[in-house]
């Protein structure tokens, strides 16, 4: 038997409990990334190395002035991932990684030549997650991040050292099936065109001084 004929019900789906919600008449099955668990931190790091490549352009004339640094994705690529269920705490697991970061460097040459390059930051991190008891489907491990820098200097052979403030997400997620109730497709409304009124102002003036 299908999802859709599954439903076994003498009422519309909206009547929950028997406190009838209106327009809630109709189940939808939907495929998500269900998230069971997720934790921040936001950190300043001090003395990150970075070791630029892809200079553009080429051939700048050393040495180089750091000018500021920043991710380049908002998804952080899992590295070297260790999942170690607790024993003394059901379902949660301790959860190692490194999260791997891409970023673009913003210098300046000696000739005040703008230059952009980019480097990677790896962000060492050990947490404790809850994680979903055992089923056919497996769950990941994901990061979001974001890293911003505008302090740093140049410590030769194209390496900048700087101190950043970084964010990271971990997540527990897993792609699943939610059979969920629905109030029908969304009306979408038209679009307000932009329109710049040259005049505004100028005709909301008194016609003479006060």
């Amino acid at each position: 038997m299908s999802f859709f004929n599954n439903f076994q019900s003498d009422r519309c789906p909206g009547q929950i409990s028997g406190n009838p919600i209106n327009g809630l008449c109709e189940k939808v099955c939907l495929q998500a990334k269900k998230v069971f668990d997720a934790c921040m931190q936001q950190s300043q790091l001090t003395g990150i190395v970075l070791n630029i490549t892809n200079l553009t352009p080429d051939n700048p004339t050393y040495p180089l002035t750091f000018v500021s640094a920043k991710s380049t994705v908002s998804q952080g690529t899992i590295s070297n991932l260790l999942i170690e269920p607790l024993t003394e705490r059901p379902n949660c697991a301790r959860v190692k990684t490194d999260i791997i970061i891409p970023v673009s460097v913003a210098y300046t040459d000696a000739n005040g030549v703008e230059g952009a390059a980019t480097a990677t930051v790896t962000i060492p991190k050990d947490v404790i997650l809850n994680i979903p008891s055992a089923s056919i489907m497996p769950y990941t491990v994901e990061a979001v991040v974001s890293l911003i820098s505008t302090q740093g200097t140049y410590t030769g052979e194209n390496q900048f050292t700087i101190d950043a403030c970084v964010s990271v997400i971990l997540k527990i997620v897993m792609e699943v099936e939610l059979l969920i109730p629905a109030y029908g497709y969304a009306a979408i409304p038209p679009c307000q065109e932009y329109t710049q009124e040259v005049c505004a102002g100028f005709f909301e003036l008194p016609m003479y001084p006060e």
